[in-house]
C-alpha cells in the first residue's frame, strides 16, 4: 500500500488499464446524493431509505427519493402507491427524470418510482447507469437531499448507482451473512469509486449496545483488509411497529411518530444534515 493511499484510508490505485477503466467509471460526486445500499436483501434497506427521507422532510428539507432498485423496485409498494410515472419511461426516452417525479404528500417529499420485474431495467449496462447517475446529479440541484435506494447485492450494475453519490449508507443487521456481504460491497465499490464516503447503519438491532458491537465487527474487517474505517451513522433498534407500518403501507413516522425505530432514524437524519452542511 502506498503512503498516500494509506493516509486516505483507501486501497492503493492500480495502474495502466485499471486506471483507464476507473477514469471512465468515476463520475462527478454529488454532495446532495446519498446512496442507501446493502450487501444482501432482507436487512430493511428500502424501509430505511423511505423513513430517512421522511425524517429529513419533517425537518424542513427538500427531499427526493429515487427508487434505484432496478428490476425489484418496491418503494411504491411499501407506500401503497400507484405511481403515475416510473423509471421505465425515463429509460425508454419518453420522459426526463423531472417529468417522472411526483409528490408524496403524506411524507412531504418527492418520489421517482422504479419498475418492478423489468428485465430492461435490471439489464442496463454500467455505462448507461452512470449516465442515469449524471441525470440524478443535475436533478439534485432542486433539492437538499436526494436519497437513492439502490438494489441489494454486490454486482457491478448495483454498485454503479453508488458512483455519483458523495456518501453511501450501508445497511447491515446482526446476522453474520449481512456483515460479510456488506464488507464485500464496500470492498468492490471502493475499487471502482475510491472517493465514496461510507457510513454504516445497523438496522433491527436487539439493543444499541449490540448494534454498536455489530458495527465494530465490520469496522475491524474494513480496517484490517481495506485500510478503510467507515464511521457509524447510527443504530436502529428492532421495533415491532415497523412491520405493522409496512403491512399498512404507511410511513412509520406517520403511523407511529413516537416509535423507537423512528426516533433512531430521526437521529441519523440530524447527523446527515450536519454532515452535509458546508
Amino acid at each position: 500500500m502506498t503512503a498516500q493511499a494509506s493516509e486516505r484510508g483507501q486501497p492503493p490505485r492500480s495502474r495502466g488499464r485499471n486506471d483507464a477503466r476507473r477514469n471512465v467509471l468515476q463520475p462527478m460526486k454529488g454532495r446532495k446524493l446519498v446512496a442507501i445500499a446493502s450487501g444482501k436483501g432482507g436487512v430493511g434497506k428500502t424501509w430505511f431509505a423511505i423513513t430517512l427521507c421522511h425524517a429529513l422532510a419533517r425537518r424542513g428539507r427538500r427531499c427526493l427519493l429515487f427508487d434505484g432498485d432496478l428490476g425489484l423496485a418496491n418503494v411504491d409498494i411499501q407506500l401503497g402507491l400507484m405511481p403515475p410515472y416510473d423509471l421505465g419511461s425515463v429509460i425508454g426516452g419518453s420522459m426526463t427524470l423531472g417529468d417522472a417525479t411526483f409528490d408524496y404528500p403524506l411524507g412531504g417529499f418527492k418520489l421517482i418510482a422504479g419498475l418492478a420485474g423489468s428485465g430492461v431495467l435490471s439489464g442496463l449496462s454500467q455505462r448507461r447507469l452512470l449516465t442515469l447517475g449524471g441525470d440524478l446529479l443535475r436533478a439534485a440541484a432542486g433539492y437538499d437531499h436526494v436519497i437513492v435506494d439502490i438494489g441489494a447485492g454486490i454486482e457491478a450494475p448495483v454498485r454503479a448507482l453508488t458512483g455519483p453519490a458523495a456518501r453511501c449508507l450501508v445497511v447491515v443487521t446482526e446476522e453474520p451473512t449481512a456483515l460479510t456481504d456488506a464488507y464485500a460491497f464496500i470492498k468492490l465499490t471502493l475499487a471502482d469509486f475510491p472517493a465514496t464516503r461510507f457510513r454504516i447503519v445497523v438496522n433491527m438491532a436487539s439493543s444499541r449496545t449490540n448494534g454498536e458491537r455489530t458495527y465494530e465487527s465490520l469496522l475491524r474487517a474494513c480496517r484490517s483488509f481495506l485500510g478503510h474505517a467507515p464511521p457509524l451513522a447510527g443504530v436502529v433498534r428492532r421495533d415491532a411497529r415497523v412491520a405493522d407500518s409496512i403491512r399498512q403501507q404507511t410511513p412509520l413516522l406517520t403511523r407511529y411518530p413516537q416509535s423507537e425505530a423512528g426516533a433512531d432514524v430521526e437521529v441519523i437524519a440530524h447527523r446527515l444534515i450536519a454532515d452535509a452542511t458546508p
